[in-house]
């Protein structure tokens, strides 16, 4: 019976050594996943769009400012909330065979030439919700290349 009173409050001390190293997992993998779920929505959001001028003739200013909504808006009209926090068109950049036409136009294949359109999302910041464990970031270039239309 004495040997018990002796381990009384051991389980606190434990768990006082514990929490923390537990707390600073369970943020970081939270924050992680947080990242990797806003990457994968910028880079689904420039395949959107490279999708979208990929059935567009090349060289219309009115399609390169709709894709740019599309990226950051989901929608051709840039209205609503924009997909990811923090992310406006300027950081959105297209090329098609007019703007770039030294690396988007006429490109050769093993069966002909093509032309090419690519929508890269740039210098996106990545904001930590808990900054002193994961801290913020800024995500290279999220680029999506597509054959457009001759």
């Amino acid at each position: 019976m004495r040997w018990f009173r002796k381990q009384g409050g051991v389980a606190s001390v434990e768990l006082a050594f514990l929490i923390i190293p537990l707390l600073v997992l369970t943020f970081g993998t939270t924050e992680y996943g947080r990242a990797i779920y806003q990457y994968n929505t910028l880079a689904k959001a420039s395949r959107d769009a490279a999708r979208f001028l990929s059935e567009q003739g090349p060289g219309d200013a009115t399609d390169l400012a709709t894709a740019k909504c599309l990226a950051v808006y989901g929608n051709g009209d840039c209205t609503g909330s924009v997909l990811a926090p923090g992310l406006t068109t300027a950081m959105v950049t297209v090329c098609d065979s007019v703007s770039c036409p030294s690396t988007h136009q006429n490109q050769a294949t093993g069966s002909g030439v093509i032309n090419l359109v690519t929508v890269t999302i740039s210098g996106y910041p990545f904001t930590s919700l808990v900054p002193f464990i994961a801290p913020s970031v800024t995500f290279n270039n999220i680029s999506t290349t597509m054959r457009q239309i001759l």
